[in-house]
Formats: C-alpha cells, sequence, structure tokens
C-alpha cells in the first residue's frame, strides 16, 4: 500500500523557515495603519499648500507638491506594495528600478521633444517678420 505524499504543511523544520522568509513581507495592520497615516498626510499636506496658498510662489509650490508626491510613491512602496530590496531576492527592486528609469526616459524625451517642437514651429514675431522683408 502505497503512503500518500507529505502536504506542504507537514514539511520539515527546513521548510517551514523558508516558508516563513517567503511571506514575511506581507503587511500588518500597525504596518497598514502607519502607511495610511503617512499617506493621508502627504495628501492634505499639498491640498492645504494650494487651497490656502501659503506660499506665494507657484514654482516653489509646485516643486514643494512634486517632492511630497514622490515621498508618497515611496510610502506606498514600502507600507502598501512591500517593495523592499530582500523581496524576491532584490528582483523585484531592480525591475522597479528599470521601470522608472524607462519612464523618465521616454517622459524627459516626450518633454523635449514637445519642447523643440513649440519652439521651432511658433510662427515668426512681428519684429523679426519686419527685418525679412526689409533684408
Amino acid at each position: 500500500m502505497s503512503h500518500p505524499s507529505p502536504s506542504v504543511h507537514e514539511h520539515g523544520p527546513s521548510h517551514d523557515g523558508d516558508h516563513d522568509a517567503t511571506h514575511a513581507h506581507h503587511g500588518s495592520l500597525r504596518g497598514y495603519l502607519t502607511g495610511f497615516v503617512l499617506a493621508a498626510i502627504l495628501t492634505i499636506i499639498p491640498f492645504w499648500l494650494v487651497m490656502g496658498q501659503v506660499i506665494p510662489s507657484t514654482l516653489a509650490t509646485v516643486l514643494i507638491v512634486l517632492g511630497l508626491a514622490a515621498v508618497q510613491i515611496v510610502v506606498h512602496m514600502i507600507f502598501f506594495l512591500h517593495l523592499d530590496t530582500r523581496s524576491e531576492n532584490g528582483w523585484n527592486m531592480l525591475a522597479f528600478i528599470f521601470t522608472i528609469v524607462l519612464v523618465v526616459i521616454v517622459l524627459g524625451a516626450s518633454i523635449w521633444v514637445m519642447y523643440n517642437e513649440n519652439a521651432n514651429m511658433m510662427p515668426m514675431s512681428p519684429q523679426y517678420q519686419q527685418h525679412q522683408n526689409d533684408a
């Protein structure tokens, strides 16, 4: 008579350690609440800065809001996506960094192309047209 194969729960202690290591990055209630509070704060501050017109400089306000948005992305990655250098032996983080590099290249190149098209396709100013007619 053959014996049934052992189930996942009947493995020895060496496998339990591996099982715990792979599932150790799942969040706890405390981690999720910390992430939620940080995300809420990082949403309320830019809203207050813009709606209250706290900073008179528009450029400074935009830069601060973009900086807080970047911090909020990091908070979401750590507390909700559980993305760190230990998960999947660092491959998740490497894939994320590769994605960020590609997005920066694509967005940067798009902005550069649009700026150059805008600068080169604008109609001539009246002063430049007058100069062309005189020559």
